[in-house]
């Protein structure tokens, strides 16, 4: 009788790991899932704004179409990936095509900025003067939305290694998630100031 009692907290114990990894795989699962959306969101905002930069800095920057060009084309581009990646966020594939994208983004929008110092009626200009705020505002919800979704892959992808999880994240498929991550070197270095 001992034994069959024995056996019985055994067997339950067991079944209480495997629900509790379960769930919480899950949990985190969702969680990432989450904080990519939240990315998308600032992502959908930024795309929406630079119409309006490009459209603003058309008429003071005539001899510069082809940057201007060139900012549509990355955002077309950077849009593309970002669907992709919402299709199935923390796809590998998927993340580095979006991480590639919004780095060539970020280079043609930083190339608009330097040329628009070259053109004061236009740095003078509100409507430029507000594009450049709320994309500077825009990018800063970004960085924190990306730390997030960092952080969610990196407790998701701790418990998916983990035991006894690890045993369970097998047997359900789970697979792990990865991490959206700045796709140039330049964009990993701090910039040097001399003075």
């Amino acid at each position: 009788m001992g034994i069959v009692i024995f056996l019985g907290v055994l067997i339950a114990t067991l079944a209480v790991i495997i629900v509790n990894s379960y769930n919480d795989l899950v949990k985190l699962r969702n969680r990432y899932k989450n904080a990519y959306a939240q990315i998308d969101i600032q992502l959908k905002r930024r795309y929406d704004l630079i119409p309006n930069l490009v459209e603003t800095a058309k008429g003071y920057m005539k001899h510069e179409r082809e940057t201007l060009e060139a900012v549509i084309a990355a955002r077309n581009s950077a849009i593309s990936a970002s669907s992709r990646a919402s299709q199935n966020p923390g796809d590998p594939q998927a993340m580095q095509q979006l991480g590639n994208a919004e780095a060539a983004l970020a280079g043609a929008l930083s190339r608009i900025q330097i040329l628009s110092e070259s053109y004061p009626e236009l740095k003078a200009d509100q409507t430029m003067s507000r594009v450049m705020e709320e994309l500077s505002s825009t990018e800063n919800r970004i960085a924190f939305a990306r730390q997030s979704y960092n952080d969610s892959v990196t407790l998701y992808n701790t418990k998916l290694e983990a035991f006894p999880s690890n045993m369970v994240a097998n047997s359900f498929n789970f697979v792990a998630a990865a991490l959206l991550q700045e796709a140039t070197p330049e964009m990993r270095t701090a910039p040097r100031v001399s003075f």
